[in-house]
């Protein structure tokens, strides 16, 4: 009988330690669903910035993170990063661009 109140016990102290510990992790991970939104949204971007004549000549790379889309990559002038930018930023679902182009 001491044998099993203990396991009982031990079983108790690991629920409720990892309650705790689940709620105190923050989430570091995409679900599918988001993952699959922000897969679309890539896509979106890059398929607009080949598009744009003055821009498909560059390799962008592009990347999207909970709606948060980051370009990089070397392109000739200031007026082709913020065009980059632009276009970007009016894809659906975009909540935010962070602009990491840089000018050779």
């Amino acid at each position: 009988m001491n044998k099993v109140k203990f396991l009982l016990t031990l079983v108790i102290c690991i629920m409720v330690t990892s309650f705790f510990i689940g709620c105190a992790a923050t989430q570091q991970s995409q679900s599918t669903g988001q993952y699959v939104d922000d897969s679309v949204i890539t896509t979106k971007v890059k398929a607009a910035i080949v598009k744009d004549k003055s821009l498909k000549v560059y390799q962008i790379n592009v990347e999207t993170y909970k709606g948060i889309v980051q370009l990089s990559g070397f392109i000739h002038s200031d007026e082709e990063i913020k065009k980059a930018e632009e276009i970007a930023g009016s894809i659906e679902g975009v909540k935010e661009v962070k602009n990491n182009l840089v000018k050779r």
